[in-house]
């Protein structure tokens, strides 16, 4: 009996309903070893806001359409793609502390 090919879709429901009634066991065949990392986290950090401050940054999110997080991400890579265009950084050693 000829093993089914895993499916090639996106959607996480649908995978979850597939495997709900599929075993991966019946895919070792198809199965390959990936030694990269698939998914890559960000680095996060942290802004302090005062109550007011992160109350106008929610309203002006909120008026575009978006999160805070991304309005600030947003805000953040425009900044750092200013700073690039105007002149490119040199390469600077750092002392010890």
């Amino acid at each position: 009996m000829k093993k089914s090919k895993l499916p090639k879709i996106d959607s996480i429901e649908k995978l979850a309903e597939f495997w709900d009634t599929h075993d991966l066991t019946d895919f070792e065949d198809e199965l390959e070893e990936i030694v990269e990392p698939v998914f890559v986290r960000g680095s996060a950090i942290k802004v302090h806001l005062k109550s007011r401050e992160a109350e106008a940054v929610e309203q002006m999110a909120q008026a575009k359409g978006v999160s805070a997080d991304e309005l600030i991400r947003a805000w953040v890579l425009q900044e750092l793609a200013r700073r690039n265009s105007i002149a490119p950084r040199k390469s600077r050693r750092r002392s010890s502390p």
